[in-house]
């Protein structure tokens, strides 16, 4: 079937971000007030993403125990969501969903970046090797958006991939990390409850739990329940295997599959932890919270053993430290955490993060930020989690300014220069 309408242009501006999460907050930001004229679009109905849409249940570490290293926009939405004298050194921070969301709506709607919720991309223009326009299925319309640089912060790699870059997916089979559904949880008692954060304390009572035929799938994995304020948690509960986020079919039916074994986490919980004995489940997550998908091949791969050189790039445009974390492929398959990798970096150290991993090869207007930036593997399971993607987004969006600004690829623009912007913004680059 052929499909052809024609469909009016409405906005037209410097930088298109695809994707409202971190990454994308951070790329519409800092482009906006780089100078350049803003659209961001974005499919659910409010911005962060897994935070927020999925209710993942907290932030991992902001910082090296010294140095804030998801300076500029991360620091910001820490700021308000923790207060400024908060202490930013801990390794996680638990997650007040609501207020994020409101923290979230203030900071665009403050801005002059254009964006609008129901937007699903659903295609691309390109003109002599170059994207030209975003076409957008709104609530009941399509549109289009034209823009000079495209930035692509959906998690997926969606955009780069449809205007020509290349990907990995998943490990040498193909298989990706398990999907989970967040959840929020009621009446815990947490002055019994164990909570030993990078042991998971949960996972204690799993194997009397399987023998009594409480679990229908037997995942000795369990990332566990973050404490919230009051007698709340945050499940990060029930890894749901072989789910490919790019796939409706294969997210409906990993989707159905969370929300139907969930009952049986609420079992668990309830008659085998000291503390729980009276939580009830009270909301799951809108969305799958989704851990892996594409990995686009960029200029540069950053690769495990920048992990563990604690690496320094010419070009990098910010650094972090968080622990590789890759959650098993299947039920009973063994998760590279803490146990493999130690507790993550001595105080004070980090590993750099080059620029040329946000050019995708066979591209030449578009950037991308986030879970799909140039990394191998191993790697993008540290750089995967949110003040990650406010570093890689905060970098994608200066960038596109300054690329439209000189009407120049993102390529041709004055790294050093760009260095020096986001260091005006709070980003940590240290000076080489």
């Amino acid at each position: 079937m052929k499909f052809e309408r024609d469909i009016p242009i409405r906005h037209s501006v410097d930088v298109f971000v695809a994707g409202g999460g971190p990454a994308g907050i951070a790329a519409a930001l800092s482009a906006s007030r780089s100078g350049a004229s803003v659209y961001l679009a974005e499919k659910e109905q409010c911005f962060g993403g897994m935070a927020t849409a999925a209710i993942v249940p907290a932030f991992m570490r902001f910082s090296d125990g010294i140095n804030f290293l998801a300076g500029g926009i991360g620091r910001e939405v820490f700021d308000a969501l923790y207060g400024k004298d908060a202490d930013f050194t801990p390794v996680e921070f638990p997650i007040d969903t609501e207020k994020l969301k409101r923290i979230y709506d203030k900071m665009l709607t403050d801005s002059d970046v254009i964006f609008s919720f129901e937007n699903h991309i659903i295609s691309l223009e390109q003109k002599d090797g170059k994207v030209t326009h975003a076409v957008i299925m709104g609530k009941e319309k399509i549109f289009a958006v034209e823009a000079k640089i495209f930035i692509d912060a959906t998690g997926d790699g969606t955009v780069a991939v449809w205007a020509g870059a290349d990907f990995e997916i998943g490990d040498d089979e193909g298989r990706m990390m398990p999907g989970s559904l967040c959840t929020l949880w009621g009446n815990i008692d947490w002055s019994r409850a164990i909570v030993e954060l990078g042991k998971d304390p949960d996972n204690r009572r799993l194997k009397d739990a399987f023998s009594d035929g409480v679990f229908t799938v037997e995942d000795p994995n369990l990332p566990g329940m973050w404490r919230r304020e009051d007698n709340y948690g945050g499940g990060n509960i029930g890894h749901v295997f072989g789910v490919d986020g790019t796939d409706e079919n294969s997210i409906t039916k990993g989707m159905i599959d969370a929300r139907a074994r969930m009952p049986e986490y609420r079992t668990y919980y309830r008659n085998y932890l000291e503390g729980y004995e009276n939580t009830e489940l009270l909301a799951s997550g809108a969305v799958l919270g989704i851990r892996e998908s594409r990995r686009i091949k960029c200029d540069y791969m950053m690769s495990v053993n920048d992990y563990f050189s604690y690496a320094d790039f010419e070009d990098e445009i910010g650094r972090y430290n968080y622990p590789i974390d890759v959650h098993a492929a299947t039920a009973g398959g063994y998760s590279k955490y803490w146990h493999l990798y130690g507790e993550g970096y001595p105080k004070g150290k980090s590993y750099g993060i080059s620029y040329r991993a946000l050019l995708p090869e066979k591209t030449s207007n578009v950037l991308v930020c986030g879970r799909c930036v140039g990394a191998e593997r191993e790697m993008m399971g540290s750089i995967r989690v949110m003040p990650g993607c406010f570093i890689t987004g905060m970098a994608a969006g200066t960038a596109a300014a300054m690329a439209a600004k000189a009407d120049c690829t993102p390529r041709e623009i004055d790294v050093k220069l760009l260095q020096d912007n986001l260091r005006a913004q709070g980003a940590f680059i240290p000076e080489k």
